[in-house]
């Protein structure tokens, strides 16, 4: 036996375990001791929790119980690096398989770790040995790039872990990869223990019906960048940060590169500390700018996917969702970045500005892990598509448009309940824009002096205008943009010809008494 498998042997980690990691572990090495050599388990413990702790202490008790090699397999250089550290810590002499690796030493090692695609190329080009591997860990096991070198580990026992156990891919679905799933603890017990900070969430009323899915069944790079980077959205952006957040540490999460480089520029023109991080950067000018968010207290980072996974930074306190997702994994691991615990920090903040609270639930809400990986067809067929969520939308008076109209009880109109009360009373839905301009009309009569004053008004209606014929044209099933665009312009004439018509009655009606002359 070489010097290096003994001292792994030997070592023995000064690392504290949790109970509930203990008893993973437990449960896992039951599953290796009384199933099939070649059995596949996948394990589920939430982003926070502890997973690569939990492999690492068994990749160390396997070496020292076991006279085969250990071989753990990642998806991204910087988790590969982080693992490689972690079983370090555990005593665990590693071997890194990357694309600079030297592999004359790696009969000295009983442990590996290597990205996904590097170990592919090294395995076809015979440069590896694996034939005396007896456990292969997969970490963030719902990609599906690992499962093309399943076929190399036909004689392994092979451990998945993953927070999300739904595949990226709906056609390959995790349950044809792997024979059972174990769960560990609930976001939910983790945060009552003192493990994981509460997430209180801030979801604004998004229209996203631009949106477009393509090949991989999220929303298109393309279609996001339209809608995210206009500027108005830029704003809302902008101010949801500034009424929720202003003075915390924040990380936005975008769909698209151009996006977050306008999420820059908006936020450094509104005079906020702020940088963006992508793919495309150094090494150099990734570290620079993670050091940067790290000792900045009121830092803003603006980002594209990239810290996702393998990303640690305690001292977050908002995450901001600027972007919308089909994928429960991905709102998972987003959300997931705030959540790690630091001193006195007991929640964290999310602004959802992609309809994902409707779309997924509460982060850390009390989700079948079971079902879905048995049925993940049944349930990716019941999320809410984002016509339905948008139909539930109860659009109101902005906040700063409301302050023109605080002597107004109710700036609501429910125009959906309009247009079925009248086809039930059958009558004509014309009726429909006849009572939301008479609304309209009340409420800038409510709040002014004069029919000048009501006029003026009525042009800060314009977005709600909008919002209310696009919730009619589609109870009357007509949407063309011209007739989209009429049906606006008319009602806004509409609307300041019954000013100057009925504001003297109206105005008396409401007050009790006429309008100054």
């Amino acid at each position: 036996m070489s010097e290096t498998k003994q001292a792994v042997q030997e070592k023995k980690t000064d690392k504290e375990l949790y109970d509930y990691q203990q008893g993973a572990i437990s449960q896992i090495f039951e599953k290796f001791d009384n199933a099939p050599d070649d059995y596949h388990l996948l394990y589920q413990l939430p982003t926070g929790g502890g997973k690569t702790v939990i492999f690492s202490e068994m990749v160390r008790q396997y070496l020292k119980n076991h006279n085969k090699k250990v071989l753990v397999m990642t998806h991204r250089v910087e988790l590969c690096n982080q693992t490689s550290k972690m079983l370090t810590s555990f005593g665990v002499a590693n071997k890194v398989v990357n694309s600079k690796a030297n592999l004359d030493d790696q009969a000295d090692y009983s442990c590996f770790v290597a990205m996904v695609e590097t170990l592919n190329n090294r395995l076809n080009d015979n440069k590896l040995d694996i034939s005396d591997v007896g456990l292969v860990i997969i970490d963030e096991a719902h990609y599906n790039s690992f499962t093309k070198l399943f076929k190399f580990f036909e004689n392994s026992f092979i451990l998945g872990v993953t927070a999300t156990p739904l595949s990226s891919n709906k056609e390959l679905p995790m349950k044809g990869n792997y024979n059972e799933l174990i769960t560990g603890e609930t976001i939910e017990s983790l945060i009552e223990n003192e493990f994981l900070a509460r997430c209180e969430t801030y979801a604004y009323d998004m229209g996203l019906t631009s949106l477009e899915v393509g090949s991989n069944g999220d929303y298109t790079v393309k279609s996001s960048e339209d809608l995210y980077s206009s500027p108005a959205m830029l704003q809302k952006t902008v101010d949801a940060y500034k009424k929720h957040s202003l003075g915390k540490k924040t990380l936005i999460f975008n769909n698209g590169i151009n996006t977050s480089i306008s999420v820059y520029y908006a936020f450094r023109e509104a005079g906020l500390p702020i940088m963006h991080l992508d793919n495309t950067a150094t090494k150099k000018q990734r570290k620079q700018i993670l050091d940067w968010f790290h000792e900045t207290p009121n830092a803003i980072l603006t980002s594209v996917s990239i810290l996702t996974t393998g990303f640690d930074e305690p001292t977050i306190d908002t995450i901001i969702l600027n972007r919308a997702t089909k994928s429960l994994t991905l709102y998972y691991q987003m959300i997931g970045r705030g959540s790690r615990i630091l001193n006195n920090k007991e929640k964290f903040t999310v602004i959802d500005l992609g309809n994902n609270l409707y779309r997924f639930g509460p982060w850390g809400a009390d989700l079948d892990w079971q079902l879905i990986f048995k049925s993940p067809n049944w349930y990716a067929d019941r999320i809410k598509s984002d016509e339905a969520i948008e139909a539930d939308f109860k659009h109101d008076l902005s906040d700063d448009i409301k302050d023109e109209f605080s002597k107004s009880e109710n700036t609501y109109f429910d125009i959906r309940q309009t247009y079925k009360d009248a086809v039930a009373a059958g009558e004509s839905s014309k009726v429909v824009l006849e009572r939301s301009i008479e609304h309209h009309a009340k409420i800038c009569i409510e709040n002014s002096e004069d029919v000048y004053d009501a006029i003026a008004l009525a042009k800060l209606l314009k977005e709600d205008i909008n919002q209310r014929i696009e919730v009619y044209a589609k109870c009357i099933s007509k949407s063309t943009y011209n007739f989209l665009k009429w049906l606006k312009d008319d009602y806004q004439k509409k609307l300041n010809s019954y000013l100057r018509t009925n504001f003297d009655e109206k105005f008396e009606e409401i007050h009790g008494y006429p309008p100054e002359e």
